[in-house]
């Protein structure tokens, strides 16, 4: 009965075009963006990737490999448990002080994930607080939505970057009822920019607190690439600050920043913290060499920039329209179909050496199925010009002209 279930579900995805498979992709070590793939018939192709998280190229960085390389030697391989059974080590300290400083902040804890670090944190916080509301973005990301439904506080949508929608939720209820409000700095899938300055100030008019989640945003963008909020100079209005170390830092592993305070009630009550390994003692060094480099190199943010500029407008030239919602480094492809948007990255990838996955439903509503194109700063002009031959090859093979926008054949 249960396999059937399943099997039928399943099914639905694959009729639907939503059904998601592995593609191996294995980065070379000191090559990045290149990475080698098995064919289907045994061969390996080198394949370019323009969808990684790896914004700024760091998981290939020597400062990074050396620090992993000496913490293997010097601890092993594992934390052996643990923050509170065996698995703090001398690094966590350091990276959880350079975190704190780098955003303005008096503590930082840091947690295997990005996804557990706000799941975790956003449900202790909806636990413990009393009466408490949450109003959310209609488009945060999954592990925010994960962490409110798994508790049972009331909660409020509101709509996407809308200030006054938010305002008018918020003067709905008591001043002296406990509110957060959580919200994304630059949405990964649309590349836009939350009015940041704006929520923060509505939040505090209204007693509430701020919780913004900067994963696509922070090594990037402001002063030593603290983040978006840093870069409007609002990160001081900010509550709670929440960052991942698998994205521009290049390793893995997420983290909230805030008051010493409300870092210790994360720590002594967050099931999610308490109850999961740490991370090894590799990780957090690397971690730590590279949020350290990034705080004193302005050249991996400004080779993105300028690239990310160069393939908006190469893009733009062949007919090839970025949605408009984008002002940053996120540069969305509409394709609009499903099942469209598989069989043009299949014929990317097997044909043009090009990997961009497929962004179908959930990830983005129905009828919005598009690809999500990252430069970094290890992409040649070559590659990006690669790049561009291919889609306008694919995109006229496919004839997928209208829902792409695309007005030059």
């Amino acid at each position: 009965m249960y396999e059937q279930y399943l099997l039928g579900k399943l099914e639905e995805l694959r009729r639907s075009g939503q059904y998601r498979e592995f593609v191996d992709i294995n980065r070379r070590a000191g090559a990045y963006p290149k990475a080698i793939r098995r064919t289907a018939d045994g061969r390996e192709q080198e394949v370019t990737v323009w969808c990684s998280n790896d914004y700024l190229g760091m998981s290939q960085h020597p400062k990074l490999l050396d620090a992993m390389h000496r913490a293997v030697d010097e601890y092993g391989a594992g934390s052996g448990g643990s923050r509170n059974i065996g698995g703090t080590h001398a690094h966590f300290a350091s990276l959880e002080a350079s975190l704190a400083d780098w955003h303005g902040k008096e503590a930082a804890l840091v947690f295997p994930t990005g996804y557990g670090s706000n799941d975790a944190t956003l449900q202790c916080l909806l636990r413990v607080l009393p009466d408490v509301l949450i109003l959310s973005d209609e488009l945060n990301h999954a592990s925010i939505i994960n962490g409110i439904r798994s508790t049972k506080a009331d909660r409020a949508v509101f709509r996407h970057n809308d200030v006054a929608h938010l305002e008018e939720l918020l003067a709905a209820q008591p001043l002296d009822r406990p509110k957060i409000v959580a919200f994304e700095s630059v949405y990964s899938m649309d590349g836009d920019v939350a009015p940041i300055e704006e929520i923060a100030k509505v939040a505090q008019h209204y007693n509430a607190l701020t919780y913004l989640d900067e994963v696509h945003a922070i090594g990037m963008y402001g002063p030593r690439g603290a983040g978006m909020a840093a870069q409007l100079n609002v990160d001081h209005h900010i509550d709670i600050i929440q960052g991942t170390m698998a994205k521009a830092i290049g390793v893995i592993g997420g983290y909230i920043t805030a008051s010493a305070t409300l870092i210790d009630a994360i720590r002594s009550f967050a099931s999610g913290f308490i109850f999961t390994t740490s991370l090894p003692p590799a990780i957090v060094t690397a971690c730590y060499a590279s949020v350290e480099h990034l705080k004193s190199s302005d050249a991996e943010r400004r080779a993105l920039h300028r690239k990310t500029a160069q393939l908006r407008e190469a893009l733009h030239s062949a007919g090839i329209e970025v949605m408009p919602c984008s002002t940053t480094h996120v540069l969305p492809v509409l394709v609009g179909d499903a099942d469209m948007c598989k069989q043009a990255a299949a014929r990317l990838l097997d044909r043009h050496g090009v990997y961009l996955q497929p962004i179908n439903s959930p990830t983005v509503p129905v009828g919005t199925e598009r690809f999500r194109v990252n430069v970094t700063p290890n992409h040649t002009d070559q590659d990006l010009a690669h790049l561009v031959e291919a889609l306008t090859e694919v995109f006229a093979h496919l004839q997928v002209f209208p829902a792409n926008l695309v007005t030059a054949a």
